[in-house]
């Protein structure tokens, strides 16, 4: 795991090599034990950082150069199954890393067959040197991030969005679009970010330049086109190969040549991927939970760290830690925090880098199987409940942190994003069945937020997490063989009717089993109370802290320019009568600690 930075220019750049080295000691964070760039006619300069992970030799240090001279490569992430690929290639391999493979597969066989095989999460940049053509190159899902600023001149592209503005390039401009974006979901949606002019590159994509700047985008891979919704089926078949993929997907996340652990939150998530590492490397693993004095999970947690003896590590965090944490974290992340528990998980992981330079993290299994009941549920609940309005309207009154109809009345900036999105994902819900629609769009959208909390809360202390449920062999498996039925299953025929009286919030884990297949996996390895216990998330008292928010909001949101005049005493009023009092309020503020800290600068040079 590592970061890397570049600039490709049309014209030739004064200080390039003052300008690559500020971006590369920008993101030292999340490589700290070695850095280099290449440059080549001062318009070309590649940086990186790197975390050490696989081959821990110098000698697979990057930027690193393919036999035939005629390749450069910079990149982040890892290539899980690099030892099956090598065995294609006919080459003279002098490391034992997967950068090195990539480079291999490039020179011999050309971008697309390299992608077509790569099961990893990645970001890099590619450049050949006889042609001048740069590829830069993301992951499927957008497991590792990469942003870039083009002018038509210069392009800036980074790991990290600071590292884009240490260039001296690049000038911070907030992008007043993404207010309502980021109330909306808590995360901007690719391919935008909080800043005019810098863009995320898209999960699955790759761009070609070539040395005047232009470039096509090729999408290399996307959700499959089936969605099993079949109702005959042999589920213990189905249960047999499902664990059989779940598997290998943890285990090809075992691969490293560091010490490794797992999150463990006592859910049956973590707990699950705790299980089967634990059985692997017998002896060998740490894990970690976090949890404060008001809430915490730790007697799960301890039940299944006991089972399977690991040497289990448990944080007590304070409000004080919290709140003396939360600017820094703003701007490790270069955006407002997205959820409130980014911050005790970066705390965490500060601690687990003690011990371990690698987590096995569960992010994705409740987009894979259907594990947020209240929302996977709305179409059932739809057809028994209609409203009159379009489904798409129904999800996304469900789906939106602060409600539209409170940020119209509240905030001033445009809509445009709010407009974008909904025009595209409605014509993306007529095309599918609606109980397949939620799936899609969280692996689309809402799976991209929580992508960005764990590579920041891991990547500021330079940990590299690793997230088996969204292996991509496994998200194409449960598309096209795991029933719906085996997602989302009825406790029985009486218990479906019993429904149809009620809605998803109620019944939810009552008359249901979310992420069913997944639990009947568990039970070969995990207590029944880890198993079958209600979902809880990763709690934060905000709520109980919220004379602590409102005095912040009362501070920095007086005269805040997005905000419309003198609504703060109803934000304030208003948040205390949602659910999410206090995370709704937690929002507001976020977008201008954010704020002051990044556009009060001046960044060209």
């Amino acid at each position: 795991m590592c970061g890397i930075a570049g600039i490709y220019s049309k014209k030739t750049i004064d200080d390039l090599q003052a300008r690559i080295v500020k971006m590369t000691e920008s993101i030292v964070h999340r490589g700290p034990d070695s850095g280099a760039f290449y440059i080549s006619q001062n318009k070309v300069a590649l940086g990186h950082r790197r975390l050490s992970i696989i081959d821990l030799r110098n000698v697979a240090n990057q930027p690193m150069t393919s036999s035939d001279g005629h390749w450069q490569v910079v990149f982040n992430g890892e290539i899980y199954n690099f030892n099956e690929i090598k065995k294609e290639i006919t080459y003279d391999f002098i490391t034992d890393s997967d950068t090195e493979v990539i480079l291999a597969a490039v020179q011999n066989y050309g971008v697309d067959w390299f992608l077509e095989r790569a099961n990893g999460m990645f970001s890099m940049a590619l450049y050949n040197v006889e042609t001048e053509v740069l590829f830069l190159i993301r992951d499927r899902l957008g497991i590792k991030p990469l942003y870039y600023y083009n002018d038509g001149v210069n392009l800036v592209f980074a790991s990290e969005i600071k590292a884009i503005l240490n260039s001296g390039l690049v000038e911070a401009k907030f992008n007043t679009l993404a207010v309502d974006e980021y109330l909306a979901n808590r995360y901007i949606r690719a391919p935008y970010t909080f800043f005019e002019g810098i863009w995320q590159l898209q999960p699955g994509t790759f761009h070609r330049y070539t040395n005047d700047l232009t470039f096509t985008e090729k999408s290399y891979w996307e959700l499959p086109n089936a969605f099993n919704v079949s109702t005959e089926f042999d589920e213990q078949q189905i249960k047999i190969e499902f664990e059989a993929e779940l598997k290998k997907a943890i285990e090809y996340r075992l691969i490293a040549d560091v010490p490794l652990g797992t999150y463990l939150s006592g859910g049956v998530d973590s707990s699950l991927i705790t299980a089967i590492t634990a059985l692997k490397k017998k002896g060998e693993v740490n894990t970690y939970t976090i949890g404060f004095e008001e809430m915490n999970e730790f007697k799960y947690a301890r039940t299944v760290a006991e089972k399977y003896d690991t040497a289990h590590h448990e944080i007590l965090m304070k409000k004080e830690d919290y709140l003396a944490n939360w600017e820094r974290l703003i701007a490790a992340k270069d955006s407002p925090l997205g959820v409130p528990n980014e911050i005790p998980l970066a705390i965490m992981s500060s601690k687990l880098k003690e011990k371990i330079t690698v987590v096995l993290s569960g992010e994705g299994a409740d987009e894979l199987m259907g594990g947020y009941g209240r929302i996977f549920r709305l179409p059932f609940d739809f057809v028994n409940h209609p409203t009159g309005e379009s489904f798409y309207d129904h999800f996304i009154a469900n789906y939106e942190y602060v409600p539209r109809a409170m940020r119209d009345e509240l905030i001033n900036t445009p809509t445009d994003y709010r407009k974008e999105f909904d025009t595209m994902i409605q014509q993306q819900f007529v095309e599918h069945d609606n109980e397949e629609n939620i799936f899609r769009f969280f692996h689309q959208y809402h799976v991209k937020g929580l992508l960005q909390r764990v590579d920041m809360t891991t990547m500021q202390t330079s940990v590299e997490a690793r997230v088996p449920f969204l292996d991509h062999n496994l998200i194409e498996f449960a598309y096209k063989k795991i029933p719906y039925g085996l997602k989302l299953k009825w406790l029985d025929d009486k218990s479906k009717q019993m429904a149809k009286n009620q809605t998803a919030e109620v019944y939810s884990e009552v008359l249901d089993v979310p992420k069913y297949l997944l639990r009947e996996v568990s039970y070969k390895y995990l207590p029944e109370e880890i198993i079958t216990r209600k979902k809880v998330g990763f709690p934060v008292p905000l709520t109980e802290w919220f004379e602590n928010l409102e005095e912040l909001a009362n501070k920095l949101l007086v005269n805040c320019s997005w905000l419309k005049d003198g609504v703060l005493p109803e934000l304030i009023s208003k948040s205390k009568t949602e659910s999410r009092a206090g995370q709704i309020l937690w929002m507001f503020v976020n977008i201008e600690l954010f704020k002051k800290q990044y556009f009060t600068t001046e960044w060209r040079w």
